[in-house]
């Protein structure tokens, strides 16, 4: 985590912030500690350069980030990078007097605990966000409409391509296309998480006046690509994208190229299943959850209707239209 890898989608006023390069990004909820020693000196956490660490290190990056925001300069720094590593390693720092007199005592509080040298007693994302300097959350109040749930029911139906389809295409819309989506997404989910719940969307559906059918549990699972027990935001975009929007031969031709890995203009099992991350034996695919070069081959014969065993753009837009 840098200051340099967030960046604003647009030079609009109100455009919205967005990270970037997960060249080296890893789930910490699979492998509770890491190892591997990478990072920009000034923001990497003593426990990165040690070897051994946990998610943690990325608030000890928040805190630097907060510290050269209010005041301009690091917390750790030196002429070389071994100089700059020597003094994150020994995780002394200071509030210079000239600089910080004003600051509140909320901030520094803030920053503090984010550069805990003890990993274990170091402040978490979720604690950080309910910290009295950054103040209550923003609220929305898009409301969930019946369209909403209609979108829900109809993505459920949609047989397993469509639906890895869709997924690909909600990663790459412009947000312009989801802005809506986006504000009903962060209604629901009240504990701001990122996740919607079963039972989030339950309140979300009493506090707008929506019914929810009585399978929706089963709605609620089919959504549920990946297995985790909630809806993320890709996949309440993807289950709740109009068609007139996804629909767009260009936005098509950009979740096409995703699977068609060669760009001979046709989609393999081989590349499908290497798109969905199976060749290496992940247990959860990049895109749709599925597994195995076998379901790769079911997935393309539910396509593939000249029988070539390959899906082809033809046959992938006559798909999209279901």
């Amino acid at each position: 985590m840098k200051p340099e890898n967030f960046l604003f989608a647009n030079k609009s006023p109100d455009a919205p912030l967005k990270v970037i390069d997960f060249g080296l990004a890893t789930i910490f909820d699979k492998n509770p500690q890491a190892k591997t020693k990478a990072g920009t000196p000034y923001y990497v956490s003593p426990q990165v350069l040690k070897g051994c660490y946990t998610h943690k290190c990325d608030m000890w990056s928040c805190g630097v980030m907060m510290y050269i925001i209010i005041c301009g300069y690091p917390p750790f720094f030196g002429d070389t990078d071994s100089e700059i590593l020597n003094k994150v390693k020994a995780g002394v720092y200071d509030f210079p007097a000239e600089d910080w007199a004003q600051i509140s005592a909320d901030a520094k509080n803030l920053i503090k605990s984010c550069l805990e040298m003890d990993e274990t007693k170091r402040i978490s994302a979720e604690e950080a966000l309910k910290h009295s300097w950054i103040g209550k959350a923003p609220s929305y109040d898009k409301p969930m409409s019946s369209k909403v749930m209609t979108n829900f029911r109809s993505f459920r139906d949609q047989h397993r391509m469509k639906k890895i389809a869709l997924t690909a295409i909600a990663q790459q819309l412009p947000e312009t296309e989801i802005q809506q989506l986006k504000e009903t997404f962060l209604a629901i989910d009240k504990n701001g998480d990122g996740t919607l719940t079963l039972e989030e969307i339950q309140q979300g559906s009493l506090q707008h006046n929506v019914q929810l059918p009585p399978d929706f549990a089963q709605i609620f699972a089919s959504m549920d690509s990946d297995g985790s027990g909630c809806i993320d935001y890709t996949e309440f975009i993807a289950a709740t994208v109009e068609k007139r929007t996804y629909m767009q031969e260009d936005i098509c031709w950009g979740a096409f190229r995703i699977f068609d890995l060669d760009g001979n203009g046709k989609i393999s099992k081989d590349e499908l299943s290497k798109v969905l991350g199976n060749l290496e034996g992940e247990k959860n695919s990049v895109i749709g959850g599925l597994t195995g070069l076998q379901n790769a081959e079911q997935l393309i014969a539910e396509v593939d209707t000249d029988g070539d065993g390959e899906i082809d753009f033809q046959e992938f837009m006559a798909m999209m239209k279901k």
